[in-house]
């Protein structure tokens, strides 16, 4: 096998550590490590553990440690965070044209290779550079910038009432299967334009389709024939949503641009905000200090979110970078043609950057749970909007939801690019179904406790709590964070076990909550 590690200087072994390494003295199990002495990006050992896998590769290697993917094709994992910030934002050395990439011109890839569909070249903005970047990555930047973000909380909230409807009388549910997985799905759809796309077949589908399975391709080939479909009819009748604005764009992309280019947005999307959901409301529901804090006022859901993207990011790793010309990386000799791998949950805790990782990262945004650079996730305040006003819509519908299981007993899957949450089992008094077109609200029949989910922390300084993709738009009120929304329940002590009342209530201002009302998208 044909491998980019043959250079290593002082060495005629191929598989051993590079002299000065950390591996060099360090004993390993013989299930560790393949026969060459690399480590593979797949099997139980990266399933199992990836997060383990990621610091003994840096133990072993540094910030840029020798891989192997799928069918032991190698590779170089990028684990260091400014490295990661190197790659990402030098296109001139680190280029995303997958047809760049050796492998696929010495047979080490075969084009029915598992990874298929995230590697193979497609007339998309993330595998350009330069002008051809700048028009498709513009095409959608473009559109995504139409969007009516009021109309896809109305969305986000009618879609969450409606999921939550079919369990609410059932006093539990898996919030995975039941809640994360769907929710995205159904918002996307109907950004894109297609809501009568939306089955359990197409979630499916868009969750296997990145995940280097053999089915993989099989699914892949079902999300494009419905997206093929959408662009043909919105080339003879276009409306208002993402396909026709693409379609419509100065740009002219083709109909296999276009295309191509929705697919990208849907299972971007999909996949990092049902993952996001679902590790949110894990944290919330296993730490009580995190549940307390949201509670309490101290963090916004915002704020939680970002936090979540520091310690479990939706996407762990990307594939790829390919190697323009022969580089050096983390002290590592790069050669032409050679793939790399973005490594988000390991540059996230990547001591240089984060040395206690039990500090608070509240208002930091420098993680890269989105990447960087030029490929940097354009609709990245979609997701994070779907993921505060679902998960808002779900505490204020079930407020007294309770982990039905261990924490220890909770599974995940893992793969090349993301780990999941497999279920979350929960518990909580049965209420009945709501009017879906309406706000989320707690039942009549018990008072709701006041999450205040989205109310700032106290500050000398009033500050705005207005959504962060509102942030700058006209339309979006400003709310002084020390004005307390009012609590309709304020008063009746709430049921046993239940998070108490943030404050207490005031007389009811009616045009205040008008306005509350109107910036969530009620």
């Amino acid at each position: 096998m044909t491998t980019p590690f043959s250079d290593r200087p002082g060495t005629d072994d191929h598989g051993a550590p590079p002299p000065g390494c950390p591996a060099h003295g360090l004993t390993f199990t013989p299930d560790s490590l393949t026969p060459n002495g690399l480590r593979r990006l797949y099997g139980p050992e990266a399933e199992n553990d990836p997060m383990g896998l990621y610091e003994k590769l840096r133990a072993e290697h540094g910030t840029v440690a020798p891989v192997l993917l799928q069918g032991d094709v190698p590779a170089w994992l990028v684990l260091g965070h400014s490295e990661n910030l190197h790659m990402t934002r030098t296109p001139s050395q680190f280029s995303r044209d997958a047809r760049r990439w050796r492998a696929l011109h010495d047979g080490s890839v075969a084009p029915d290779h598992p990874l298929a569909p995230v590697f193979t070249w497609q007339p998309i903005c993330v595998f350009a550079d330069g002008a051809d970047h700048e028009r498709l990555r513009g095409a959608v930047t473009d559109s995504l910038a139409r969007i009516d973000h009021r109309g896809v909380r109305r969305y986000i909230n009618r879609y969450s009432n409606r999921l939550v409807n079919d369990f609410c009388q059932d006093g539990r549910a898996d919030l995975v299967s039941r809640f994360a997985e769907h929710l995205p799905m159904m918002v996307m759809a109907q950004i894109i334009g297609m809501p009568e796309e939306y089955n359990d077949r197409l979630v499916e589908a868009a969750r296997d389709m990145i995940k280097g399975t053999e089915t993989a391709i099989e699914s892949n080939a079902y999300v494009m024939a419905a997206l093929n479909r959408l662009v043909a009819r919105r080339r003879i009748a276009p409306e208002e949503d993402f396909a026709t604005w693409l379609t419509e764009h100065p740009a002219g992309l083709t109909d296999d641009e276009v295309g191509q280019h929705l697919r990208l947005v849907l299972i971007a999307a999909y996949e990092t905000t049902a993952n996001l959901i679902a590790n949110v409301l894990r944290m919330v529901l296993t730490d009580p200090r995190f549940r307390a804090q949201l509670s309490g006022g101290h963090m916004t859901l915002p704020e939680a979110v970002e936090q979540t993207l520091w310690d479990e990011p939706p996407f762990t790793t990307i594939f790829g970078r390919w190697a323009v010309g022969d580089t050096e990386l983390g002290g590592q000799r790069i050669k032409a043609g050679d793939a790399l791998v973005v490594g988000i949950a390991a540059a996230n805790v990547d001591p240089v950057v984060r040395p206690d990782l039990n500090a608070s990262m509240q208002g930091n945004r420098s993680h890269l749970a989105f990447s960087g650079g030029p490929h940097e996730c354009p609709g990245q305040d979609i997701g994070r909007a779907i993921a505060d006003t679902g998960i808002d819509a779900l505490l204020l519908r079930l407020p007294d939801i309770q982990l039905a299981v261990e924490e220890h007993e909770l599974r995940w899957t893992a793969a090349l690019m993301s780990r999941q949450l497999q279920e979350l089992p929960v518990t909580f008094a049965p209420r009945p179904p709501q009017d879906v077109t309406g706000p989320p609200s707690a039942s009549p029949q018990v008072t709701r406790p006041q999450w205040q989910v989205e109310s700032p922390r106290p500050a000398a300084v009033p500050r705005q709590a207005t959504p962060h993709f509102l942030a700058g738009r006209p339309e979006a009120p400003t709310v002084p964070a020390h004005e307390p929304v009012p609590d309709p329940g304020a008063g009746t002590a709430p049921p046993a076990g239940m998070i108490p009342a943030q404050r207490g209530g005031s007389a009811p201002l009616r045009a205040w909550r008008a306005v509350i009302r109107w910036w969530r998208g009620y």
